[in-house]
C-alpha cells in the first residue's frame, strides 16, 4: 500500500506564483505532499484559477463579509480543517491570523516573507531594505507562531541589491528564490525531515540556527 502523501492547503490573497511553484513541484503521484485545497480571503483572484487549472479545490472565505476578524478566523479555520490538512502555507496572504487559528495548526503552519527575517517584518519589505543601504535582501520561510513574522526561520536564501534596484526589481529578483526555498521547505516537511518542537525548528532532528537553513543556487 503507497504511503500517504503530506495533504497541503495553500492560503492566498492574490495572483499565486508561489501556489503556482507548489502545485509545479507537487504535481507528480509520487511526490511527498499533495496540494489538496487553496482557500482564499479575496474572491476572483488569480491563484485560484491556478488551482482551478490543476484540478485543485478551491474556497473563498471573504474576510469583507464578517463583522469582525475572530468571526473571520473562526470561519477560516473551519474551513481549512475541512481540508484535513498535514500543513497549512500561507503563500501571499495579506491577512494576520488570530491566535486561536495560529494555536489550533501550530506546529503545522508555514509561511514565506520577502526580507531575510528578523530583519523587516511586516510589509514594504523591499522599500525598507532599500532605504537602509543593505547589500541584500531575500526571503525566509518560517513557522508561524503568534508574533507577527516572528516564528523560527526555516530556510532563507538572500539575493544581492544592485546600485540602480528599486522595490520592484528587488522583489522581482526575489521572488525566483521564493519560488525555490517555498516548495523545498514543503517537501522538507512532507517528508518528515522538518519539525517545530518546543520553539525551535529542526531539521533531521538538528535545530537549526536563528536565520534557517542558508539557501544557495
Amino acid at each position: 500500500m503507497a504511503e500517504a502523501r503530506c495533504r497541503v492547503v495553500v492560503l492566498i490573497s492574490g495572483t499565486g506564483t508561489n501556489l503556482q511553484a507548489l502545485l509545479d513541484t507537487f504535481a507528480a503521484a509520487d511526490s511527498p505532499a499533495e496540494i489538496v485545497g487553496v482557500v482564499s480571503n479575496r474572491p476572483g483572484v488569480g491563484g485560484l484559477e491556478r488551482a482551478a487549472r490543476a484540478g485543485v479545490a478551491t474556497a473563498v472565505v471573504d474576510h469583507r463579509d464578517f463583522p469582525d476578524r475572530a468571526a473571520f478566523d473562526a470561519a477560516l479555520l473551519d474551513k481549512v480543517a475541512s481540508f484535513a490538512p498535514d500543513l497549512v502555507a500561507l503563500a501571499g496572504f495579506m491577512r494576520i491570523l488570530g491566535a486561536e487559528f495560529v494555536r489550533h495548526f501550530a506546529g503545522r503552519l508555514i509561511n514565506i516573507h520577502p526580507s531575510l527575517l528578523p530583519r523587516y517584518p511586516g510589509l514594504d519589505t523591499h522599500k525598507r531594505a532599500i532605504e537602509a543601504g543593505d547589500s541584500h535582501g531575500g526571503a525566509t520561510v518560517h513557522f508561524v507562531t503568534e508574533e507577527l513574522d516572528g516564528g523560527p526561520a526555516i530556510v532563507q536564501a538572500a539575493v544581492p541589491i544592485l546600485p540602480d534596484d528599486d522595490p520592484g526589481a528587488l522583489a522581482a529578483r526575489v521572488l525566483t528564490v521564493e519560488h525555490q526555498i517555498y516548495p523545498l521547505a514543503v517537501e522538507w516537511f512532507a517528508s518528515g525531515r522538518l519539525a517545530l518542537r518546543d520553539g525551535q525548528a529542526l531539521l533531521d532532528r538538528q535545530p537549526l540556527p536563528a536565520g534557517g537553513y542558508r539557501f544557495e543556487e
